[in-house]
C-alpha cells in the first residue's frame, strides 16, 4: 500500500467518535522517503479547518526548528498519534488512540524514517510509555530496532518561554543522532561482511 492510498483511506475513518465532530481529519505531510518522522498529539482548530498538521502558531515554530537543521516540510514527515481534532483540544482519550494506531503503525511502516521525533508527552506516551517528557527529552533511545527522539512539543514552547531554549538545544541534536545512527549501520554491515569472508 502507498502512503497515498493509506491517507485516503484516513480521510474517510469513522473508527471512533472524533469522526462525528472534526471538519477534517489529518492524516499527515511531508516525503514518503522521511529519514525523519515528526509525531504529534493531534490536530487542532487550525489543522481540523485546513485538514493538514502542525498549521497554527505552534506549525510556525515547528517550521523554524526544521529550518534551524537546514531542512524544510518538503524533507519530513509530520503525523499526528490521533488524526482528528478532539474538541475542545482536549487532550486525546486512550480508545480514541487506540483506534488510530493501526493509521500510525502503517504509516511509520510505509515511511521506515531513521528516527521519529515524539513531540510532547502524548507522542512519547504512545512509543516509550511510563517515561517522563521533563525528564527524558532530547535522550534518543532505541526501541526493537527504531530510534526514537522525545523532545517538548512546540506548543509547551510557546506558553512557557523556558522550554524553547531546551527545545531548539534538542532540535540541533537530530542531524548529530541521524549521522550516529548511519555509522553505526555501517559498522554492522562490516561485521557482517566479515562474518561472511570468515566462513
Amino acid at each position: 500500500m502507498s502512503l497515498e492510498d493509506l491517507n485516503n483511506q484516513i480521510l474517510k475513518c469513522e473508527r471512533c467518535a472524533l469522526c462525528q465532530t472534526r471538519k477534517n481529519a489529518v492524516p499527515g505531510e511531508g516525503s514518503s522517503k522521511a529519514e525523519i518522522m515528526f509525531i504529534g498529539e493531534g490536530p487542532g482548530k487550525n489543522e481540523d479547518e485546513q485538514g493538514r498538521p502542525f498549521v497554527g502558531a505552534a506549525g510556525k515554530l515547528l517550521d523554524k526548528l526544521i529550518a534551524l537543521i537546514g531542512l524544510t516540510r518538503e524533507d519530513i514527515y509530520i503525523a499526528n498519534v490521533v488524526k482528528c481534532r478532539p474538541p475542545g483540544n482536549r487532550d486525546p482519550l486512550p480508545e480514541e488512540v487506540d483506534s488510530c494506531r493501526k493509521w500510525l503503525d502503517k504509516q511509520v511502516e510505509i515511511i521506515n524514517p531513521k528516527i521519529i521525533v515524539l513531540l510532547g508527552r502524548h507522542s512519547m506516551d504512545r512509543f516509550l510509555p511510563n517515561q517522563k517528557i521533563s525528564l527524558d527529552h532530547g535522550k534518543p533511545k532505541r526501541l526493537k530496532g527504531q530510534v526514537y527522539f522525545p523532545i517538548y512539543h512546540p506548543a509547551a514552547a510557546l506558553y512557557r518561554n523556558g522550554l524553547l531554549e531546551d527545545l531548539e538545544k534538542d532540535f540541533k541534536k537530530i542531524p548529530r543522532i541521524l549521522k550516529m545512527i548511519e555509522e553505526s549501520k555501517i559498522k554492522t554491515e562490516k561485521k557482517v561482511k566479515q562474518v561472511k569472508l570468515e566462513i
